[in-house]
């Protein structure tokens, strides 16, 4: 028993007679607990933010190279159904995507160095020509010798740019050399998760539950389809591009022809937003310092027209069945990507989106809108009271004779 004392010293009477606990006795003891595992949480998440931040080059790469593994995986799958080794499809598949991507950076090449050498040589009767052009639209008298002033002025800030450019060659060297790395990292991780997709999609799969196992392999099958399908539907729009304005170009005589349509199909289908509008100045540029304005505005016309063409004719058909996504939807998925990821996030955006809406369509259950609604059926005629009442009466006479 407790000294009645010690308890008088714990405990203070009020007014109504009850017992208020004294304050000196200390803090309860799960308070203490709980500061500690506010504390630990809190630090918790400062640490994980600063591990994201210090691992975001790696999780970039991941990211891009899962993307890319995705993307050729229905080839190699394609190859493997067929006997060959899944190590060996994915190196056929690999080196056929480098020789297009080399042919394409080859042809580009080409273009710029024949572009160049063009301009270099031709730059004093462009001069001339752009003169008359300005004189004669806007009722101006240029000379020659203001054309030399202000491009003096302009090769002296030129001159600036490029003496800074040279003050920080070391930064833009290594950069050079990040960028080269982060390359290889991508071939290097695109080329195990498609060589070793079944078994990593399998070891994965293995962490979890067997009635989750199913979802995880069902959006691991949605995502190879949405982002195949998305890959090799681009490339198909691609090539109908290319041979479209290949012929223009020709008809026009523009030179490097083929180079530029090259890359008004390429760039105007897998840089999503402004792909269309970086592939239609280059061509335009080109034939207006060849061909002069009127070449121009065809082109940029014909541009046009094609580009409506495709989003209202030839994109619809090919895509149906890989990407059954609205415009608008497409478009705020890339905005949002850039926003988050910047162009790689607006690169990826797309199939991932199209992954997402397609993994929720298969769970997702939808029902038919009922537009033309029955009428309900008129009730009948309720009787009133005194006819009621009446009735009543002739059955009991009725009855009684």
């Amino acid at each position: 028993m407790e000294p009645e004392a010690t308890r008088s010293e714990k405990q203070t009477p009020d007014r109504r007679g009850g017992v208020l606990t004294d304050l000196s006795a200390g803090p309860p003891p799960w308070l203490l607990r709980a500061f500690l595992l506010a504390a630990a949480t809190i630090a918790g998440l400062i640490f994980g933010f600063w591990v994201l931040q210090r691992l975001q080059g790696l999780l970039t790469v991941l990211m891009v190279s899962l993307f890319l593994a995705f993307a050729i995986e229905p080839a190699v799958n394609w190859l493997a159904a067929r006997g060959v080794r899944r190590g060996l499809a994915t190196g056929v598949v690999f080196l056929g995507l480098l020789m297009i991507v080399g042919g394409f950076l080859y042809t580009l090449g080409s273009l710029l160095i024949d572009q160049v050498t063009t301009l270099v040589q031709n730059a004093p009767e462009y001069a001339d020509r752009m003169v008359d052009w300005i004189n004669d639209t806007f009722n101006t008298e240029l000379s020659g010798t203001d054309i030399q002033k202000y491009a003096t002025e302009w090769s002296d800030q030129i001159e600036g740019y490029l003496v800074g450019l040279a003050e920080n060659a070391w930064g833009i060297g290594t950069a050079a050399i990040g960028a080269l790395f982060q390359g290889l990292g991508v071939l290097l991780f695109t080329y195990y998760f498609a060589a070793d997709g079944p078994r990593f999609r399998n070891a994965m799969s293995s962490l979890l539950p067997p009635h989750r196992q199913r979802h995880v392999l069902r959006a691991w099958d949605i995502a190879v389809e949405k982002t195949g399908g998305y890959i090799y539907s681009r490339g198909l729009l691609a090539v109908c591009s290319t041979l479209a304005h290949y012929v223009v170009l020709r008809v026009l005589d523009v030179p490097s022809a083929f180079a530029l349509a090259l890359w008004v199909g390429v760039v105007s289908q897998f840089i999503p937003t402004v792909g269309t509008y970086l592939a239609g100045a280059l061509p335009v540029i080109v034939a207006l310092v060849n061909g002069g304005p009127g070449d121009a505005l065809w082109i940029l016309g014909f541009i046009i027209l094609y580009q409506q063409f495709e989003n209202y004719v030839l994109q619809p058909r090919i895509t149906a069945t890989t990407l059954d996504m609205h415009p608008a939807v497409a478009f705020g998925a890339v905005i949002a990507g850039a926003a988050l990821l910047g162009p790689t996030g607006a690169l990826l955006a797309i199939p991932v989106t199209a992954t997402v809406q397609a993994f929720a369509g298969a769970y997702i259950r939808r029902y038919e809108v009922e537009t033309d609604v029955e009428a309900p059926a008129p009730e009948p005629p309720k009787r009133n009271g005194p006819n009621r009442m009446r009735e009543l009466m002739l059955r009991l006479t009725r009855a009684q004779h």
